[in-house]
């Protein structure tokens, strides 16, 4: 017979315990919380295709883990439950997004690229979260994620109920827009699973399609990243091809059009998170301020960014770029034939297209800023 004292420590109520692990995720700042299971056999074959098509361009660390990404077990064997969260990053202060697009003289960053880098933030309430549960769940295992680790992590949070695919392939709340972040945690409680979000509510909207600069969503819900502004600044590190270097602007990390135009950001809400407001003016600062920074400048103004993915050779590249299709101008010029004889191969590259464009008086083309405004 067993001892009272050898008993094993009961769990609580499975849905008492979900509940709480909703309202301690509001309480952390996140703004919806939902959890699912570690089934994705259906997106795993949408990956699998997308890849087949090379979609992925050189981002190869999209393939190389296999079918780890969509299969949670493979990457944490215990896993039973995913509870995943979302949370908004569309800072209250800062600049107005679309007018610093419409000005060609202004750099122009992502926004989730402002403030502090997503990912410390996010692990650190995430860690939060599963310590809370660490109070009342004596021995459990869990792993938490954000956008660093072979996740699936949009199909995880539409699995969980907190959104479905927009024709641009970001997760869109009818809440809260597609301005937030995503993060996981993989763990072996067996908790409820919420119903997935299946409905799709973009209807006949193709407004994200249309304002592409470089018509990189190809059919709806599917982007060829080879095309796409965001890859081609951060992800990309190579040569940016000719094809794409008009339709770039003054986009220097990352591009946000297909959120600007979309609908369902009217109803996004702006985040008061003091580590997504804009530092050191980011959000307005002008192209040729950015590109005088040093090596030791950059370091220091973009550590603890997420700005910190690209280099210091693809910073001052996508800066030759947007300098390039900037209005003529002879200080311009004179920038960026201050560095031409000091560039890495492939910062002269861009540089020298940039000056080949400031000469010939080439005028920045903005087929996407013409449909925004």
């Amino acid at each position: 017979m067993t001892k009272p004292s050898e008993e094993p420590d009961q769990l609580p109520d499975p849905v008492v315990l979900r509940d709480q692990i909703r309202a301690w995720g509001l309480e952390l700042g996140f703004q919806q919380v939902g959890i699912t299971g570690t089934e994705l056999a259906e997106d795993e074959r949408r990956l699998e295709l997308w890849l087949d098509q090379h979609h992925h361009g050189e981002m190869n660390y999209m393939q190389k883990h296999g079918s780890m990404r969509s299969r949670p077990t493979e990457l944490m064997p215990q896993t039973i439950s995913v509870i995943s969260t979302r949370m908004n990053y569309m800072s209250e202060h800062g600049e107005d997004p679309i007018a610093t697009l419409a000005d060609p003289a202004s750099a122009y960053v992502s926004r989730y690229a402002l403030g502090r880098d997503y990912h410390k933030l996010m692990r650190s309430r995430l860690k939060k979260l599963g310590q809370r549960i660490s109070e009342v769940i004596d021995k459990f295992d869990y792993r938490v994620f954000t956008d660093s680790a072979p996740v699936l992590e949009r199909a995880l949070a539409r699995k969980a109920g907190l959104g479905w695919f927009g024709k641009h392939s970001n997760l869109i709340s009818r809440d809260d827009g597609s301005w937030f972040f995503i993060g996981e945690i993989y763990t072996d409680l067996q908790l409820p699973f919420d119903p997935p979000f299946n409905d799709d509510h973009c209807g006949r909207c193709v407004a994200c399609i249309d304002v592409c600069p470089t018509q990189a969503i190809v059919a709806p819900y599917e982007v060829d990243a080879r095309r796409c502004i965001s890859y081609l600044t951060i992800e990309y590190r190579g040569i940016i091809p000719l094809e794409f270097r008009t339709s770039i602007g003054n986009r220097i990390f990352g591009c946000d059009d297909c959120q600007l135009v979309c609908p369902w950001n009217r109803f996004a809400k702006l985040s008061t998170e003091k580590d997504f407001s804009p530092r050191f003016k980011l959000d307005s600062c002008s192209l040729l301020e950015l590109f005088t920074w040093s090596e030791s400048e950059f370091n220091q103004r973009t550590e603890g960014s997420a700005i910190r993915r690209v280099s210091y050779d693809q910073w001052l590249r996508n800066l030759a770029v947007a300098l390039g299709n900037a209005p003529p101008s002879t200080v311009v010029l004179e920038a960026l034939e201050s560095r031409l004889n000091t560039a890495s191969p492939l910062v002269a590259e861009h540089i020298t297209w940039a000056i080949e464009q400031q000469k010939h008086g080439a005028e920045i083309t903005e087929p996407v800023n013409k449909q925004i405004f």
